[in-house]
């Protein structure tokens, strides 16, 4: 039986960027580590960026033990008094999906029962989102099981970071605030001041994410339009806008197998564009993606933390992390607070 117990971090005087906290910030996280009835625990998914958002806030990271059987159920225990605690639980549902998934349902149980005073699940990573309606006969609508599944286990709240599609918060019958890792993107690469630069949407569905980025930048945009002929299975068709002699920035929520980012990679160098740039909320990565990134002539890939990253990845200089730690902690702090979390969305 394989255990695992969380630790602690906390570093009160600096902040996840680095910087010295200033006074009000560390009056307020004296304030919400003195508060009792406020916790956050993770579950294995990605324990580190859970202890970051700790860090961020100033807060210990709740303890808990987590078993696991030889057949592999989980055991799960809190090993700390949780009656009448406004609880947060960070779990992205990343690979194993579906392992992860039910840890985090058996997490919301085991908190339900200790008599948890609110629950709210922080999902940086939904699993399960690209399947969000019926595009082909006599299949599931996946994301929507999930959200009964979360909101039957006992969950109060939700908290999530880029959703692959915003209709997704309607299949919830609880309060869901719904982040996006654009600021943190943003600030990356007007750091970077590429010249030229035209933001590209890989797909007619990311059209608004794109544009947005655009906005942002100051930058024009882009379309590639693509055909999926079969699950993970993409053929690009051709490119909508004027990409010749610009540096082109692809903007898209998930790489899995990096199959249309590479075949968008392509079909901009072929329209005439110089370099390429790449930036996704989740890097899911399976399969051949780190391989197929590493042949291609891409630039640079940036991605956040929202799922952990295979050794393979980590050892890839083309592919960078931004933390979302800071921003999901900001959303923790306002959603306990009961203050408005619209602030992050700029």
């Amino acid at each position: 039986m394989k255990t695992e117990t969380t630790t602690e971090v906390l570093t009160p005087e600096t902040a996840t960027d680095g910087r010295v906290k200033t006074a009000p910030e560390r009056k307020r996280q004296q304030r919400l580590n003195e508060d009792k009835r406020f916790k956050i625990f993770s579950g294995t998914a990605n324990r580190a960026l859970a202890q970051e958002i700790c860090r961020h806030i100033g807060v210990p990271l709740g303890e808990t033990k987590t078993q696991r059987f030889a057949d592999g159920e989980i055991y799960f225990q809190l090993l700390e008094n949780v009656r009448g605690v406004d609880v947060f639980i960070v779990q992205p549902t990343c690979n194993p999906v579906d392992q992860h998934l039910v840890e985090l349902l058996i997490m919301i149980d085991a908190l339900k029962r200790a008599s948890a005073g609110r629950i709210t699940v922080v999902v940086p990573y939904y699993g399960y989102a690209r399947q969000d309606r019926k595009d082909r006969p006599r299949v599931a609508i996946s994301s929507k099981l999930v959200a009964d599944l979360l909101t039957t286990a006992g969950a109060n709240r939700a908290l999530f970071m880029d959703l692959h599609a915003a209709q997704i918060q309607g299949f919830f019958n609880i309060p869901v605030d719904h982040l996006f890792a654009s600021p943190v993107m943003v600030s990356y690469f007007r750091e970077l001041n590429l010249p030229n630069l035209t933001v590209v949407s890989p797909d007619a569905g990311g059209v608004e994410r794109a544009r947005f980025f655009a906005t942002k930048m100051g930058a024009p945009l882009a379309i590639v339009d693509k055909r999926r002929t079969d699950i993970n299975v993409t053929e690009v068709m051709h490119v909508i806008g004027d990409v010749q002699g610009q540096t082109c920035l692809i903007i898209d929520d998930i790489i899995d197998t990096a199959g249309t980012l590479v075949k968008t990679v392509d079909a901009l160098l072929e329209k005439g564009a110089k370099k390429i740039y790449a930036g996704a909320s989740h890097a899911v990565l399976s399969g051949p993606a780190v391989e197929r990134i590493r042949n291609s002539r891409l630039e640079e890939l940036i991605v956040t933390d929202s799922i952990p990253l295979s050794e393979e990845a980590q050892k890839l200089s083309k592919i960078k992390v931004r933390s979302i730690a800071g921003l999901l902690g900001a959303a923790i702090e306002s959603i306990h607070m009961e203050t408005s979390v619209s602030t992050l969305f700029s």
